[in-house]
């Protein structure tokens, strides 16, 4: 069996000490959003079931993410990269896209799928154009656990950052990740991008660490520092 980094990654969430966060998220109106190991685990293998199995999605084909950075955003990145998929971050062309604004990309895509970014949103608030798929309406009936038809192929492309660089699965962790401190409890702010995020968690996840991920609306107080025990570097 082929492994690459993404594989490895997500197996160690799930087990070791699954139960601890790795992703919290505050945003607005009061939001705040906490996934263990496990959880986020359980999310990425639904994510990527659904691309599998109704999106015929195979090894090789690109991802668009055209998200802010949110902890759904980063649910589809680990998702697509246990599939082993490129990631698209320059809005570059892919055979999928996702995002919060549909409907202007008619034609482009062979699927389209339309993210709710309120955590308890059960469906798209109001219409979606024809053929776009309602992720808050369809992920949950997929599988807990993930099994990919194919291996990813570690010398496939991982990510094209949006400087146009390509980073090969193989090489996710050293040559996209930002490094961190082991046990790291890291304040990653969303303003700074989803490609940011992305860096940053993966490092910290890498080395048994966790995020706490802020709405640029969230104001980064001594009380949300304390309560989240955010450290490390």
């Amino acid at each position: 069996m082929t492994t690459i980094p993404a594989i490895g990654l997500m197996h160690s969430l799930r087990s070791g000490n699954a139960t601890a966060p790795r992703l919290t998220w505050y945003g607005p109106d009061s939001e705040r959003v906490e996934l263990s190991g496990r959880v986020l685990d359980n999310w990425a293998a639904k994510t990527s079931n659904l691309l599998q199995d109704e999106l015929d999605a195979e090894p090789g084909m690109r991802l668009r993410l055209s998200l802010p950075a949110h902890w759904k955003a980063l649910v589809w990145a680990l998702a697509g990269w246990q599939l082993g998929l490129e990631t698209v971050l320059d809005g570059g062309p892919a055979d999928f896209l996702v995002t919060d604004s549909p409907g202007a990309h008619e034609g482009q895509y062979d699927a389209v799928i339309a993210v709710a970014l309120p955590a308890l949103a059960m469906r798209w608030a109001g219409d979606l154009p024809a053929g776009c798929l309602d992720y808050a309406a369809e992920v949950r009936s997929h599988g807990d656990v993930f099994m990919p038809h194919t291996d990813p192929d570690p010398s496939g492309r991982a990510v094209l950052t949006g400087q146009g660089t390509s980073v090969l699965h193989g090489e996710l962790i050293t040559g996209f990740a930002v490094p961190h401190t082991d046990g790291a409890r890291l304040h990653v702010p969303a303003a700074a991008g989803l490609e940011n995020a992305l860096a940053h968690a993966l490092g910290a996840w890498q080395r048994d660490g966790s995020i706490v991920l802020t709405h640029p609306e969230v104001a980064l107080t001594d009380k949300l520092l304390a309560a989240e025990r955010i450290h490390g570097s």
